[in-house]
C-alpha cells in the first residue's frame, strides 16, 4: 500500500516531466541546440520525486496553478473569438482543452499533496 501511495503522489511530477520532455523533443527537431534549456523545467519535478521538499512542492503547486489559470483564460478567450470551427481546428481545440484542464488538475494535485504532508 505504501508503494501505491508513493506512486500516486508522484503522478503530477511525472506528468510535468513528460510535458517538458515532449516539449524538448518537439523544439529540438526544429531549433536544435537551443532546445536544451527546456530540460531545466523538469529538474524541480525530478527533485520532488527523488527528495521531496515541502516548500518547493508548495511553490511549484502555486506557480503552476497560476500558469494553468492563465492558460484557461487564454483558451476560453480563443474559443469565444472563433467565428466558425472546421473539423481540424475542432480537434486541435479539443486537444488544447484537455491539455489545459489536465495541467490545472495536476497543479491542484501538487498543492493537495503539499497541504496533506504539511498538516
Amino acid at each position: 500500500m505504501h508503494i501505491i501511495n508513493r506512486i500516486t503522489k508522484s503522478i503530477p511530477y511525472l506528468y510535468f516531466i513528460a510535458i517538458a520532455a515532449y516539449w524538448f523533443t518537439t523544439i529540438n527537431r526544429t531549433e536544435g541546440l537551443t532546445a536544451y534549456p527546456i530540460l531545466l523545467f523538469g529538474i524541480p519535478f525530478l527533485w520532488q520525486i527523488i527528495k521531496p521538499n515541502k516548500k518547493l512542492n508548495f511553490a511549484l503547486g502555486i506557480t503552476f496553478v497560476c500558469l494553468s489559470s492563465y492558460l484557461i483564460i487564454a483558451y476560453l478567450s480563443k474559443i469565444i473569438n472563433f467565428s466558425h470551427l472546421a473539423f481540424n481546428s475542432n480537434s486541435v481545440m479539443l486537444t488544447a482543452g484537455l491539455f489545459v484542464v489536465t495541467n490545472f488538475i495536476m497543479a491542484m494535485w501538487i498543492i493537495k499533496n503539499s497541504l496533506r504532508s504539511r498538516f
